[in-house]
């Protein structure tokens, strides 16, 4: 229990996707213009990431590292990342049905953000982490979904931040982009007083 613990705020704070390992960083950009739409997607992020990490693991410790198969020399684990993205497709395809069926409104907002999921490396980069660190299912299970929720903490803390921006005078040669990195910049930096916790 403590070690699932130590995996879940490890991953959610102290090595956050976004702000530590600088993975997923086009939604986080892109989507983060308002609270709520951050949350969606945020939302729509941990929902793909839990439930890919869990078939990932499923897949890589049945089938793709399979004991009975290993003993006769056959090795599939090379087909780790295509399978993993055919398997984070599919899911992808599954919640973008879900809103769309569910909730329009939220559908609409995403827009191109939400097939874009299916190239989040961020969640790739999670079913390829719990394969190099051996997760188990549970462990991997739980990896996903706090990396998935810290992936979740700082885009609504953006979303947060770029809501404030609007309202303030900020100088011309800042305002746009500039100002967005900046303030990304300052989260980071935030996020890395976190680091040695764990």
């Amino acid at each position: 229990m403590k070690t699932l613990l130590l995996i879940a705020i490890g991953s959610a704070i102290v090595n956050n996707v976004v702000l530590s390992q600088f993975l997923g960083i086009c939604p986080f950009l892109g989507v983060s213009k308002k609270t709520e739409t951050a949350a969606g997607m945020g939302g729509a992020v941990v929902f793909v990431i839990t439930i890919s990490s869990f078939v990932t693991a499923l897949i890589y410790k049945y089938i793709l590292a399979n004991s009975y198969l290993m003993s006769k020399g056959i090795d599939l684990t090379y087909l780790q990342t295509i399978v993993f993205i055919l398997v984070i497709a599919a899911l992808v395809q599954f919640v973008e049905m879900f809103l769309k069926k569910s909730m329009p409104a939220l559908y609409q907002s995403l827009g191109v953000y939400l097939p874009l999921i299916t190239t989040n490396c961020a969640v790739l980069g999670v079913a390829l982490t719990n394969v190099t660190k051996e997760y188990g299912i549970l462990e991997s299970v739980v990896n996903g979904f706090a990396t998935a929720f810290g992936f979740l903490i700082a885009i609504v803390l953006m979303a947060g931040v770029r809501e404030k921006i609007e309202y303030n005078d900020i100088p011309k040669p800042f305002q746009g982009t500039a100002i967005v990195l900046i303030s990304a910049c300052l989260m980071s930096i935030a996020f890395m007083g976190f680091s040695g916790m764990i």
